[in-house]
């Protein structure tokens, strides 16, 4: 080999373009790593905006639909369709709360004690399974006395964990009735908070989107306002979607176990269009709450329960699903399950929770700022 060519290969791969790309890319990687280290540390935090933002998007739809029948103000209508929603949530909680506490006790006795039957049923076969009982429960099923308020204060206490230390030590100096206290002023205070991101981000959300956009570049924010409004219209498509879907999956469990006899249907058809909300883990949590609750009605009951679930899933998934979320969110289960686990390991259960939506608004990034302006290629419909 000559010596040119030795100089050759002794030289640069690729034209040298100077340190200032490479110091560019050095920095976005330390910003993608702080951004995800932000992430991590305040989940809590962004979920809670997040859900703001879905309440915000969730009145914004009622507000434009009532444009289309009532050529108001957005103010009034916005009025208006606040006023309707607190109406509906108040009356369904003083009309249907009172059932559903009492059908969610009995429910909760039943499915604690077809829990531990089935549990006793895999030990004699010598499958272990973790004891259901209450912990530091004794022979006769008493607790001790840091449980005596029961699960509510187990689960406010559960809760606060992760609180600051003023109120941890005032639940720890206070006894288990101020931690159920305090837990429920947590759950209020994010309430509120969920509730005035909701109404302050459908009064005016161009407000806020041309906020976002003043952080683009200016030759390129036209692109970044077209991105938000593809984002937020799939956003809106889906969740009116996804809480048609869940009405009917709440009626028809409701329907189908009623007519079977099944103690608690009201209760279990609102659980099962609840965990709706959560792709793949809810309707498997769902139908696992309804056969444990079957099996106290005996084995027919069982089969029967089996058969509602089913079919309702049947009808989710090949009838509605497809027919209503195919404009929202075409994306396979797989990707959607993989999406769960990445996202339940940076926010936790609340990733699980809101994984949907949140692939909702990632899928149209990518197929808008990648697929698009960066391979110029049309995304597959």
């Amino acid at each position: 080999m000559s010596d040119s060519k030795l100089q050759d290969l002794d030289g640069p791969v690729g034209p040298w373009r100077g340190t200032a790309p490479l110091a560019a890319s050095g920095i976005a990687v330390v910003c993608f790593v702080a951004a995800l280290a932000l992430a991590w540390m305040s989940a809590g935090t962004l979920l809670l905006i997040f859900a703001g933002v879905l309440l915000g998007v969730f009145l914004d739809g009622l507000t434009r639909g009532l444009g289309r029948i009532l050529p108001l103000p957005r103010a009034l209508r916005l009025s208006v369709v606040s006023l309707v929603v607190a109406i509906a949530v108040v009356g369904f909680a003083s009309y249907g709360g009172a059932t559903i506490v009492q059908q969610g006790r009995e429910l909760g006795t039943t499915i604690k004690d077809q829990a531990a039957t089935v549990s006793g049923w895999l030990s004699e076969r010598g499958i272990d399974v973790p004891s259901l009982a209450p912990q530091g429960s004794g022979k006769d099923g008493s607790t001790d006395s840091g449980q005596k308020e029961g699960g509510l204060a187990g689960l406010a206490s559960g809760l606060m964990k992760g609180s600051g230390s003023f109120v941890s030590d005032a639940g720890s100096v206070l006894g288990p009735a101020a931690a159920v206290v305090l837990g429920l002023f947590d759950a209020l205070g994010n309430v509120l908070v969920i509730a005035f991101l909701g109404l302050a981000f459908a009064a005016d959300p161009k407000a806020y989107r041309d906020g976002v956009v003043r952080f683009v570049p200016p030759a390129k924010r036209w692109r970044a306002s077209q991105v938000l409004d593809g984002a937020g219209e799939t956003l809106r498509h889906w969740l009116f979607g996804q809480l048609i879907i869940m009405a009917v999956i709440f009626l028809c469990t409701w329907a189908g176990l009623a007519f079977l006899g099944i103690g608690g249907a009201l209760i279990l058809g609102l659980q099962a269009g609840v965990l709706a909300f959560v792709p793949t883990v809810g309707p498997l949590v769902a139908g696992l709450v309804i056969i444990l609750a079957a099996l106290a009605s005996g084995t027919k009951a069982v089969i029967g329960a089996i058969g509602v679930y089913l079919a309702v899933q049947c009808l989710e998934s090949y009838g509605l699903t497809p027919f209503i979320q195919k404009r929202a969110l075409d994306i396979p289960p797989a990707t959607i399950f993989a999406g769960q686990l990445i996202l339940g390991v940076i926010f936790g259960l609340w990733g699980i929770a809101l994984a949907l939506p949140l692939m909702a608004v990632i899928k149209v990034l990518l197929e808008q700022l990648y697929v698009e302006d960066t391979l110029h290629e049309q995304p597959s419909n």
